[in-house]
């Protein structure tokens, strides 16, 4: 499922002094050719959601996509639940720019599954009664210090047996090995047509907003929090998916 989308050309032009990214309405024009030319696997880690979805959303549950960006989760959700099922999907985003564009294309594409949209922060939102919750790529840019408690939170609201989908950005503890991954990450954007400038730019507007952890910090989150399991079901070059059963 593609959305449409303008060609991302945010970083061709040299900025006089790069701000920090931003989901504002530049990004939001752009996002699905910006987001499918920079993380590699983007579209498989889709596709996977969808299965999961299949495989452990129980009936009259919820699921929620926090994070949603313009909906591409939450699109690939609904069309893997059953409708008798008596499931309600709960998208939500902190950018008025992607949920206004979220509705959009939600309200394109029919389904007699129920889907609330939410311009929230998902540090604040309630979690209850959820199978499958999806974080796609957005733990990243929340402040280090409340990624636990948020964690902490969406465990509390699984019932036995949900699941959390986390997939982000991570990076190595070991220098050599993070500097190869890197490489590796940047020539796949250079084969997708970015030019060294834009990644240099865009380099710089991530930095001090987007901020990683290792595989290991996030295991070890997730079984603090108290998940009964938890591990990689997803990986390409320094981008993660992860899997974590309540």
């Amino acid at each position: 499922m593609k959305l449409p989308t303008q060609k991302d050309t945010l970083y061709n032009v040299v900025h006089e002094a790069v701000g920090a990214f931003q989901f504002d309405e530049s990004v939001v024009a752009v996002f699905p050719d910006m987001i499918s030319r920079s993380v590699p696997g983007y579209q498989t880690i889709l596709t996977g959601i969808g299965e999961l979805t299949k495989l452990h959303a129980k009936a009259h549950t919820r699921l929620y996509d926090l994070g949603c960006s313009l909906g591409a989760a939450t699109l690939t959700m609904r069309r893997a639940l059953d409708a008798e099922a008596g499931c309600s999907i709960i998208a939500l985003d902190n950018s008025s720019a992607m949920v206004e564009r979220a509705h959009e294309y939600l309200q394109a594409f029919h389904s007699d599954v129920p889907v609330e949209l939410h311009c929230a922060d998902m540090c604040d939102f309630e979690i209850s009664n959820a199978s499958v919750v999806v974080i796609n790529f957005t733990l990243q840019f929340i402040n280090p210090e409340q990624r636990q408690p948020l964690i902490q939170k969406i465990y509390d609201g699984l019932v036995p047996g949900g699941v959390l989908i986390l997939s982000e950005k991570i990076h190595f503890e070991d220098t050599t090995l993070q500097a190869s991954i890197e490489h590796m990450h940047w020539q796949f954007k250079r084969a997708n047509g970015y030019s060294e400038l834009e990644i240099s730019q865009k380099r710089s507007s991530l930095e001090n907003v987007l901020i990683s952890d290792s595989e290991q910090t996030h295991l070890q989150r997730l079984k603090t929090v108290g998940f009964s399991s938890a591990g990689i079901w997803f990986q390409a070059y320094n981008f993660a998916s992860f899997i974590a059963v309540k």
